[in-house]
């Protein structure tokens, strides 16, 4: 039987059947890790956890963790769990700020229970993955302190917004390594480096987990306008309507002609020159169909392709094997599915 996760498809085997068992380990340690508390807390604690979701970042660690003499082990599957925790907290806090009442199509824990609620949640969530990876030892700390510092940091820009005088381009990219590829990073680092890995294959691993996360990112901002054709299965037009501008947006925005002039008359308020969000059906619709065709969305899709050959520059330095397959279909998923 085949094992497939996060739209990539590991096969059969040996190796299927290895990252399978790791994942289950660490989904089993999770809800171990975050049901021992108050009942009110442990409820909204595991709410997002229960729902399910990609488990991308444990995926991610636990194949790492293949380029190293000990895959799969206690340290790899505490690593792994220590990073879900760290993601799940962060959707928390996300969905306060964006006020979602929706995740995983399940009501957020801002909406079924509080703000409140849910930002104690996500504290929690961060509370237990401090004390999981202390028992990796002080290097491990010191990683994970940093990578909190790297997605608050980035959440703080994003909040803030791009300053007078800077690249718009630069400044989301900046946003996108920090609030996801800088987790993502760690997924490589912490996964090489509790099997047991040299130096260079965990600094090789970080730097693509560095790549693919904000690759990632960018291939759904290139989704939410390309499934305008329908395609996808997805709604398109997600970002316009909240008034945010992704990679194929700022590009088209800094363009000259006739589409890129409507696209600022759309997007951009004319008084203060801040994003826009649409609310009329027909506008994002407009907008969706002049940005599908336009330069900036192939410059979106070019600098993705860029970041795929980066990607597939550092798997030729690691060895070959099931695990440099997964990972070179990861890249090739992440850019195919743009359609």
């Amino acid at each position: 039987m085949k094992s497939t996760f996060a739209g990539l498809d590991l096969g059969t085997g040996e190796f299927a059947d290895q990252v399978q068992e790791s994942l289950q380990r660490v989904e089993d340690l999770l809800i171990s890790e975050l049901s021992s508390g108050d009942d009110i807390l442990v409820e909204a604690a595991t709410h997002l956890a229960k729902a399910g979701g990609k488990r991308f970042r444990p995926m991610f660690a636990i194949l790492s963790s293949h380029f190293g003499p000990q895959p799969g082990s206690e340290e790899v599957i505490t690593s792994a769990t220590v990073l879900e925790m760290t993601h799940l907290a962060t959707l928390y806090h996300d969905d306060v700020m964006d006020e979602a009442p929706l995740r995983r199509g399940a009501p957020s824990a801002n909406a079924r229970w509080s703000n409140s609620i849910a930002i104690l949640a996500g504290d929690f969530l961060f509370a237990r993955a401090s004390r999981l990876v202390s028992t990796l030892g002080p290097e491990a700390v010191r990683i994970i302190a940093d990578t909190f510092a790297e997605l608050i940091t980035g959440q703080m820009r994003e909040t803030v917004g791009v300053t007078a005088g800077a690249d718009p381009v630069e400044h989301y990219l900046k946003v996108v390594w920090e609030k996801t590829g800088s987790l993502i990073a760690t997924a490589g680092r912490f996964g090489a480096f509790t099997a047991g890995a040299d130096e260079k294959t965990v600094e090789t691993l970080a730097r693509l987990g560095d790549v693919v996360g904000t690759a990632f990112q960018v291939s759904d901002d290139l989704i939410d306008i390309a499934s305008v054709t329908g395609e996808s299965g997805k709604t398109p037009g997600t970002d316009l309507r909240e008034g945010v501008h992704t990679l194929p947006v700022l590009f088209a925005l800094a363009g000259q002609g006739t589409t890129e002039d409507r696209l600022r008359e759309l997007l951009v308020d004319a008084e203060t020159g801040a994003a826009r969000a649409l609310v009329d059906d027909a506008e994002v619709d407009e907008a969706l169909h002049l940005l599908v065709n336009s330069e900036g969305m192939k410059q979106a899709q070019a600098r993705l392709e860029q970041m795929a050959a980066e990607a597939d520059e550092l798997l030729a330095r690691l060895p070959a094997g099931p695990a440099n397959d997964a990972f070179g279909a990861l890249v090739r998923y992440t850019v195919d599915r743009v359609g």
